[in-house]
């Protein structure tokens, strides 16, 4: 295995812990980051550190009562400079209304990681953040679709 090699399963491996952690709220998640780690998260904007994480963190859990990526459709791409995760989520918001990647319209990301040294620095997620289909009038097509 060469020294990139290494490296790869490294990110790759800080990136499935960001997931694992994340999931079950475990606070030594913020200690895969960088400290000016860089953060994207739609209508949450751009942001720096982690404690900027946390603030993200607390803003979704506390729209939600369930939360959770399912690790089975996660799909990585590792490259010498980021690692690109797409997959699904499911849950269920505060209203008790369900949705499930792939079978809602919501739950579908895909998020980007670079890293400095073994450290994430920055973590772009794509999503709409509207999990559980409310806002009816951005449905162009109607919701009679395969998600």
């Amino acid at each position: 295995m060469t020294g990139n090699d290494r490296n790869e399963v490294q990110r790759l491996e800080a990136v499935k812990q960001y997931f694992i952690r994340g999931d079950a709220g475990r606070t030594d998640t913020v200690d895969l980051l960088t400290d000016d780690v860089q953060i994207y998260f739609p209508k949450f904007g751009i942001t720096h550190g982690k404690a900027a994480l946390m603030e993200l963190a607390q803003g979704l859990i506390g729209s939600m009562a369930e939360f959770s990526h399912v690790m089975s459709s996660l799909s990585y791409l590792v490259t010498e400079q980021a690692v690109i995760v797409e997959g699904t989520t499911r849950g269920m918001d505060q209203e008790g209304r369900r949705w499930q990647g792939g079978e809602t319209p919501g739950g579908r990301f895909c998020s980007v990681f670079e890293f400095r040294g073994p450290l994430i620095s920055r973590i772009h997620i794509y999503l709409d953040p509207d999990y559980t289909g409310r806002d009816e009038d951005r449905f162009l097509w109607g919701k009679n679709r395969n998600w």
